[in-house]
């Protein structure tokens, strides 16, 4: 393995959470999962954004810091871990949520938590198109998830992709998961798996996931 710190990232629905666990387990390597249902915001955001997004994005923000904060004291402990979320999630979440005056106080917050964290030595983006993302949200039925609309969806996925584009800080692989499930099919989680191991350069790296040929 030539990582030490492993992320994977996604749109809402991708399967960032199911893939994040799998990897983990397989590679024993610590856990660090996003704890969206502790957010007491974000039923009531779906309903009124405009009203819940401020202090919907800063206790996710907060709570990412703490926890990406306790695994940077455990590194000595727990050489090898996978996260499914990144820090900048927080400004990228922001930037589609927040009105102007509020976009510049997250952004002065965000700047004095960021420079104490670490950059994954590889981030997984999992790319998925918007009309399989919401067969995904359907099927997995959080209720306030159910009315999501494609244009939001579409917003957060140019905004990940325009960063991992123009970064140049890690290699970000681009995973093209819509036509697969690598939840029930071995041979693609195997053959994503097998990804993870291959050592890239910094910048981003498309690859295609077509299910296989038997």
């Amino acid at each position: 393995m030539h990582y030490s710190f492993i992320t994977i990232e996604g749109n809402i629905g991708s399967g960032k959470t199911t893939f994040a666990k799998k990897l983990a387990k397989d590679l024993n390597a610590q856990l660090i999962l996003e704890q969206f249902s502790e957010n007491p915001f974000l039923p009531k955001f779906y309903k009124s954004p405009e009203k819940y997004a401020f202090p919907l994005e800063l206790f996710f923000m907060a709570e990412r810091y703490r926890q990406l904060k306790i695994q940077n004291e455990q590194d000595l402990f727990q050489p090898f871990s996978i996260s499914d979320y990144f820090f900048m999630k927080s400004k990228l979440f922001s930037q589609n949520n927040l009105k102007s005056d509020e976009l510049k106080l997250f952004n002065r917050l965000f700047e004095i938590m960021s420079p104490s964290l670490s950059n994954p030595d590889l981030l997984i983006y999992l790319y998925v198109d918007i009309d399989r993302l919401q067969q995904n949200i359907k099927k997995r039925g959080r209720t306030f998830e159910q009315n999501i609309s494609d244009n939001y969806l579409q917003n957060i996925q140019d905004r990940y992709l325009d960063y991992l584009r123009k970064q140049n800080h890690f290699p970000a692989l681009i995973l093209n998961v819509t036509k697969v499930d690598f939840q029930k099919d071995k041979l693609v989680y195997e053959r994503m798996k097998t990804l993870v191991h291959q050592q890239y350069k910094v910048g981003i790296h498309h690859i295609d996931l077509v299910k296989p040929v038997l």
